[in-house]
């Protein structure tokens, strides 16, 4: 039905001039409009859905074709929705229309953007906290200037899970909701620079200095304007920074890596090493989501092992930064085995180096010349093996970008600066990287702890420090928290010199470490020089007593020790609610060793056997992982405690106990196990607003008999929505664990909505700012497999049948919605 509004403004001829008794066109219009709003106002989202406009129709006075001045307008029926999706409104108008085009016009409601031409617009229904109405109305005008409208109103409810839940799958695909749609982007040995050739994808290529790494990882897009410069709403063109963690080392030679009389060949070992790092790509968007990356752009840029850094902070020229390439300690070669990451409010990201360790060799020859603090330093961050992952140290005797992976002291009598003993001691550092200055060199903070780094997810507040969360992805290790000593100053965030704004508030401040009470409270423990006791002896590490600020940022966990930190089961990704500011941190899993019966604590409270797979072969500890949150005391980054609960706990549903194992209640359609990658949805876009969508990654092994890693949507509540529990543990002997627990998993509150191809891990995410599409990494596809027999053909089998001979390659995904809406909703 139609619902006509007559031209107001001119009455000469109506009202004014005519005394008859006869009702005037006016006036009716007026009465009309009056009950048709009563009537609407007591009609329930149920009345509109189903009544539409004939609920209005049905306030007519007298008769009523719906035209005027020989045009006839309608504006569709109402309807109802929920955050995020696309509505459309279709308007029509006929008869004898005037030179002006028909158009709509937004009547009620908060303001939207209304996209499309004459009688077809759309528009992203906003975030709302409770049912809220939008009229619109279309107006068209008769080639005798008489004016006619119609109005529909829309309401919208507030954000819910918008599609169906992906179920299980051990398929070599990447596998989302219907309605949903995957874009394979950057994969690994794209070229990108002008001149270097496709990536052949057989072990020959090489120039990795110029093509995307492996083991694609965290990421960020950066949204870029059209002249190059910072432009953080900007979903059309943007730069898109990734780690790239590792390597799959059998595919990336012809016939998997070789050693010869011991050395490994140099061209071999150059190739895996600059497949480690970061990339800086340029993206663009062609139209309706359609993304590519510009090969030859000027912002492109791979940051690799061998990059030249500059370090900052505390540490920065202290003597255990020493090497022979920095006689002065102030520089450094590179960053390497980068996992998560973190993102500035000043347009830099941080990237961090987590499991740095395994690279380096130590001869057996090298523990005589160490004094016992060396020796106790290199042991607790597990600088221990005698040929380092990849043996990258063979490959020359003097080309020190290989030398440098030995970290033995060369001679008793032999100065710091002849080799590269303290050659460790330059990773496990968050690094920062300005992705909008190709030149620029990439400070190492050192103000901010070294030790395995998962993330840094930074949190800013008006008028508060900056807070900067961070995980140690190691079984028994520990949550820190930086506090900058300046204030955040919104100015800084437009500044033209991003890395000397990192200086201000990444070199100066503090380095906490968290406690958690068995009382569901916390404190954070400050690791300042002079605040912090000796270490006392234990195990084989004999007592530490720190020497100054320098001494605690090399080592951090020693330090941690000492002030009596809470161990927990493998820390890594941080992130923060962008509306309630609580932090979250995935737990990872942990084994028996680390977490047996007897070693379970309020925070870590689960000890138990998943058993895996037909042969049921027993995985003990915790073995699926848990996810924690905090709430700071007065939401302020700088306060000393804070409030938790665990908010998910990982579990197989199909034969988890579901008292003290699948405590949060997870079934087919959302279990999941060893959550790593976190991430909240912008809030600048509805899915990031009032009820912010949760987006968890995994990196498991221990479900991967009945699925492959997994990517899950959540709408969490709060800490504290749930309650205390007490979890018995059986596993190898009994024992109970008073903790608290959030609010149960529930179909409306979180469901898996991607399973990713064979073997891999899903990890790095994040989002265009409108919400509209989401990139997601796909790391090591075909792990377990060899050159000669791949184990996965991922991406190539993600839109046809390769052949047997393919090998998988690591690859960047773009995931949009066939409508255009948001990501989730």
């Amino acid at each position: 039905m139609t619902e006509i509004t007559p031209a107001i403004g001119y009455t000469d001829g109506d009202v004014d001039t005519n005394d008859s008794t006869q009702r005037s066109l006016e006036s009716m219009a007026a009465e009309r409009y009056s009950r048709r709003q009563a009537m609407f106002r007591g009609a329930g989202a149920t009345t509109m859905a189903f009544m539409g406009t004939s609920l209005l129709a049905a306030c007519g006075d007298g008769d009523d074709d719906g035209s005027l001045g020989g045009i006839t307008v309608t504006a569709g029926e109402n309807a109802a929705t929920s955050t995020g999706r696309v509505v459309t409104l279709t308007g029509n108008a006929t008869g004898t229309l005037g030179s002006t085009a028909p158009v709509w016009t937004q009547i009620s409601g908060p303001a939207v953007e209304l996209s499309g031409t004459s009688g077809t617009v759309t528009f992203i229904a906003p975030a709302v906290a409770a049912a809220t109405d939008f009229t619109f109305t279309y107006s068209a005008t008769s080639a005798y200037g008489e004016a006619a409208s119609a109005s529909t109103t829309v309401r919208v409810s507030p954000a819910v899970l918008g599609f169906a839940a992906v179920a299980h799958s051990l398929a070599d695909v990447a596998v989302v909701p219907e309605g949903y749609r995957v874009t394979v982007l950057t994969r690994l040995g794209d070229p990108i620079a002008a001149g270097v050739s496709a990536y052949a994808n057989n072990g020959s290529d090489a120039d990795f200095d110029k093509r995307i790494g492996d083991h694609h990882d965290a990421l960020h897009f950066f949204g870029m304007s059209a002249t190059g410069t910072p432009q953080p709403t900007s979903s059309t063109r943007g730069l898109m920074v990734q780690n790239h963690e590792n390597i799959t080392q059998t595919y990336l030679h012809p016939n998997g890596p070789t050693t010869t009389g011991g050395a490994r060949p140099l061209a071999e070992a150059l190739k895996e090493i600059e497949c480690h790092g970061v990339s800086i790509v340029e993206y663009a968007d062609a139209g309706n989501r359609a993304w590519s990356y510009v090969q030859n752009s000027s912002f492109n840029r791979r940051i690799t092992p061998n990059t030249p850094m500059a370090f900052s902070g505390p540490a920065a020229g202290s003597p255990y930064l020493v090497t022979a390439f920095s006689n002065d300690g102030k520089a450094g070669r590179g960053t390497i085995n980068n996992c998560a990451n973190g993102y500035t409010g000043w347009n830099t990201n941080l990237t961090c180096e987590e499991n740095y360790a395994g690279y380096f060799r130590r001869d057996a020859s090298d523990d005589a010349l160490r004094t016992p603090r060396e020796l106790a330093s290199l042991n607790r961050n597990g600088i221990t093996s005698r040929s380092g992952s990849y043996s990258w140290s063979t490959a020359s005797s003097t080309d020190t970008r290989f030398t440098r992976w030995n970290a033995t002291i060369s001679s008793a009598t032999a100065p710091a600066t002849a080799d590269f003993r303290y050659e460790p001691n330059q990773f496990g550092w968050v690094v920062e990287i300005d992705p909008f200055s190709p030149t620029s060199t990439p400070r190492k903070r050192t103000a901010l702890g070294r030790f395995g780094h998962e993330g840094a997810f930074v949190r800013i507040a008006t008028g508060q420090k900056l807070g900067v969360y961070m995980g140690d992805d190691s079984r028994g290790e520990y949550l820190y928290k930086f506090v900058s000593t300046a204030t955040w100053d919104p100015a800084d965030a437009n500044a033209a010199n991003r890395l000397a704004v990192g200086d201000k508030y990444l070199d100066a401040g503090i380095l906490y470490v968290a406690r958690f009470d068995a009382d569901g409270t916390g404190k954070w423990l400050p690791l300042v020089a002079g605040q912090v006791p000796t270490r006392p002896a234990s195990g084989t590490y004999p007592a530490y007593t720190f020497a100054d600020q320098a001494d605690i940022c090399v080592n951090t966990r020693f330090a941690a020790d000492a002030v009596g930190a809470t161990p927990m089961d493998r820390p890594e990704w941080t992130v923060g609610n962008p509306v309630t500011g609580e932090i979250y941190l995935t737990l990872t899993n942990s084994n028996n060793a680390f977490r047996p019966v007897t070693g379970t604590n309020a925070a870590n409270p689960r000890s138990y056997n998943d058993p895996k797979g037909a042969a049921k072969t027993a995985q003990t500890g915790n073995p699926n992982g848990h996810i924690v949150r905090l709430r700071e005391t007065g939401d302020t980054t700088s306060a000393l405690t804070f409030k938790w609960d665990i908010y998910l706990f990982g579990a197989d549903s199909t034969d988890a106990d579901p008292v003290n194992v699948n405590v949060s209640g997870l079934t087919v359609a959302n279990d999941f196990s060893s959550p790593d990658g976190l991430n909240f949805s912008r809030s600048t876009n509805p899915s990031g607003q009032i009820n912010p969508l949760l987006w968890i990654e995994t990196d498991d092994g221990a479900l991967t008999d009945r699925t492959n890693c997994m990517l899950l949507a959540a709408i969490p509540g709060k800490v504290g929505d749930g309650g205390a529990v007490t979890i018995t543990n059986t596993n190898g002997g009994t024992g109970t664990q008073a903790t608290f627990v959030g609010a149960k998993a529930t179909a409306a509150n979180l469901r898996r909505f991607l399973v990713g191809p064979v073997q891999c891990e899903i990890t790095g995410i994040d989002q265009t700012p409108d919400g509209r599409t989401l990139f997601v990494g796909i790391q090591h596809p075909g792990e377990d497999g060899t050159a000669a027999a791949p184990s996965s053909h991922w991406p190539d089998s993600q839109t046809g049948t390769p052949a047997a001979s393919v090998r998988p390659r690591s690859a960047l995904i773009a995931i949009t919605k066939n409508d255009g809406g948001i990501i989730g909703l």
